[in-house]
C-alpha cells in the first residue's frame, strides 16, 4: 500500500527533469557557440555525458548503499568529511538553488519581453515588479504542501517537454551536414582559441543544465521507495542528455557558429525562426515561459528541503526546522525566498544578466559535487555497505574516481575567478554554522575546520578586495 505524502517514481523522475530542464536548454545554441566550434561543442559533450553520468550512478550508489543518509549532496559530505564541509556544502547548494531561481525569474521576464517590450532583459523597473508577484504567488503555492506542489511540477515537465520535441523534430528536417562541419574545428575565429580553450569555455554552461541530477537524492527521504531514487536519478540524466546534445547539434546544422553566437537568448526560438518563421520564436518561448515556471517550482521546492534538513540534525539552526500544518519548511522557505527577493532588486540596481547569474549559481555546486564523489569512493575503500565478496564494489571505486576526476576538471575550468566569488558566499556562512552549534553546546570547529575556515577567509578576502579595486567582476 502506497505510504500517504511519499513520492513515487514519477514524482522523483519529474523533479530531476524539472529541475535540470528550465532556461538553460533554451539558450543552449548561442551560449555554446559563444565559446566553441561544432568539434570542440562534440568533444565537450563527450566529457560531459561521462562525467555527470558517472556523477548520476555515485548519487544511485549512495541512495542504495547508503540508505540511512537522507537528503543527498548535504548527508554525503557530512558523513565523509564531518560538520563543517557538511555544513558548507548545504549552504552552497543552498545558495546556488536560490540564485538559480534568481536567473530564472530574470530570464522569464526576458522571454516575455518578447511580447511586452517593457520587460526588457528581464532586468527592467517592471520586470522586477512582475519576478516579484511570481515569486511570492509560488511561495504560497509550495506553503501549501510538498506532495501537492511536486504534482504540478509533474504536470509543467511534461508540458514544456512539447516544444523541445517539437524544435528538434522541425530543425532536424532542416539540418545540413554541410552548414554542421564548416569550419568544424573553428580555425577560421582566431578569437575561439584552441580546441583545449573551447572545450573549457562550454564546462559551466553543461553543469548549468545538468544541476538538478541530484535532485531525487535530495528528496529521499520522502520517496515511496527507497531504489526510486537512484532509478529517478539516471533516468532523468539520460532523458536531459538526449534533449539537450540534440538541440545543440542540430542548431548547428542549421546555422553557422558565428551566426548562432551572436542571437539573443532564448537562441532556440530565433533558431526555428530561422527555419520556419517567426511564428518559431513565439511558440519556443511560449514553451520556455512553461519551462522556467516549472524549475522555478522544482527550486524552491529544492532550496527549502536542504536548509530544513540540515537542521532537523543541528547543522542548521533550529529556526530552520519549523513546519506548517501542511508539513512543509515555511521557515527555510521564508529565508530563501527572501533572499531571491533581494538579489532581485541588486539585478535591477546593477543591471545583472541571465548568464552573470548562472556563472555565479554552477560555481556554488561544484564543491558538493565534488565532495559526494570523493564520498563515493570512501565507501567502496572501505567496503561500507557491500558484502565481503561484491564484485559492485570496484566497479562502483571506479565510478567514483572518475567522478572525482570530473569535478576536478570542472573546477579548473570554472578558473579562479568563480573560485574566488564562491569563497566570498562561502565564508559567511560560517556565522550561521556558528550559531548552530552554540545552541546545542558544541564547539564551533576543530582543529581541521579551522584550516578549512582560514582558506575560505582568506580566498573571500582576496575576492573583496579584487571587487573593491576592480580587478574581479562577477
Amino acid at each position: 500500500m502506497a505510504q500517504e505524502g511519499k513520492l513515487r517514481l514519477g514524482a522523483l523522475t519529474a523533479l530531476v527533469v524539472g529541475s535540470m530542464i528550465g532556461g538553460g536548454i533554451f539558450s543552449i545554441p548561442q551560449n555554446m557557440a559563444a565559446g566553441a566550434a561544432a568539434g570542440a561543442v562534440l568533444i565537450g559533450w563527450g566529457i560531459t555525458a561521462i562525467g555527470m553520468l558517472m556523477l548520476a550512478f555515485v548519487f544511485q550508489t549512495l541512495a542504495n548503499r547508503k540508505p540511512e543518509l537522507d537528503n543527498g549532496v548535504y548527508a554525503y559530505a557530512k558523513a565523509g568529511f564531518g560538520n563543517y564541509l557538511g555544513f558548507s556544502s548545504a549552504w552552497g547548494y543552498w545558495i546556488s538553488a536560490w540564485l538559480g531561481n534568481v536567473s530564472y525569474l530574470v530570464l522569464l521576464f526576458g522571454t516575455l519581453g518578447y511580447f511586452f517590450p517593457a520587460f526588457g532583459e528581464g532586468n527592467t523597473t517592471s520586470a522586477i515588479i512582475g519576478a516579484s508577484l511570481v515569486l511570492w504567488f509560488v511561495h504560497a503555492l509550495v506553503l501549501r504542501g510538498i506532495k501537492e506542489a511536486a504534482f504540478i511540477n509533474l504536470v509543467t515537465t511534461i508540458t514544456k517537454v512539447v516544444p523541445l520535441l517539437t524544435f528538434i523534430a522541425l530543425v532536424g528536417l532542416a539540418f545540413k551536414m554541410d552548414v554542421f562541419t564548416a569550419d568544424f574545428w573553428g580555425r577560421g575565429n582566431a578569437e575561439l582559441g584552441s580546441v583545449l580553450t573551447q572545450v573549457k569555455s562550454m564546462m559551466l554552461v553543461t553543469v548549468w543544465v545538468f544541476i538538478g541530477i541530484e535532485g531525487a537524492s535530495v528528496y529521499s527521504a520522502r520517496a515511496q521507495t527507497r531504489s526510486d531514487v537512484g532509478k529517478a536519478t539516471v533516468l532523468g540524466f539520460i532523458g536531459v542528455l538526449l534533449l539537450l546534445v540534440m538541440v545543440n547539434v542540430l542548431s548547428a546544422g542549421v546555422m553557422s557558429q558565428p551566426e548562432l553566437a551572436k542571437l539573443k537568448n532564448p537562441s532556440m526560438a530565433y533558431v526555428l525562426a530561422h527555419v520556419v518563421g517567426d511564428w518559431g520564436a513565439a511558440f519556443i518561448s511560449i514553451g520556455l515561459v512553461i519551462s522556467l515556471a516549472g524549475a522555478l517550482l522544482s527550486w524552491t521546492l529544492l532550496s527549502g528541503e536542504i536548509l530544513y534538513s540540515a537542521a532537523k540534525d543541528q547543522t542548521m539552526p533550529a529556526f530552520f526546522r519549523r513546519e506548517n500544518r501542511n508539513g512543509v519548511p515555511a521557515n527555510a522557505l521564508w529565508v530563501s525566498n527572501g533572499s531571491i527577493q533581494i538579489f532581485l532588486i541588486l539585478a535591477l540596481l546593477y543591471g545583472q544578466s541571465y548568464l552573470d547569474l548562472i556563472y555565479l549559481a554552477t560555481s556554488m555546486i561544484l564543491i558538493p559535487y565534488f565532495f559526494s564523489a570523493i564520498y563515493a569512493v570512501m565507501i567502496a575503500a572501505r567496503g561500507e555497505g557491500y558484502g565481503r565478496a561484491d564484485p559492485q564494489r570496484n566497479w562502483d571505486m571506479l565510478i567514483g574516481a572518475l567522478a572525482v576526476a570530473y569535478s576536478v576538471w570542472l573546477l579548473y575550468a570554472a578558473g579562479l575567478k568563480y573560485l574566488l566569488l564562491s569563497a566570498l558566499l562561502y565564508a559567511p556562512g560560517a556565522i550561521v554554522y556558528a550559531k548552530a552549534r552554540i545552541e546545542n553546546g558544541q564547539p564551533v570547529f576543530n582543529d581541521i575546520e579551522k584550516m578549512y575556515f582560514a582558506a575560505a577567509l582568506i580566498g573571500a578576502a582576496y575576492a573583496g578586495y579584487g571587487l573593491y579595486k576592480g580587478t574581479l567582476t562577477i
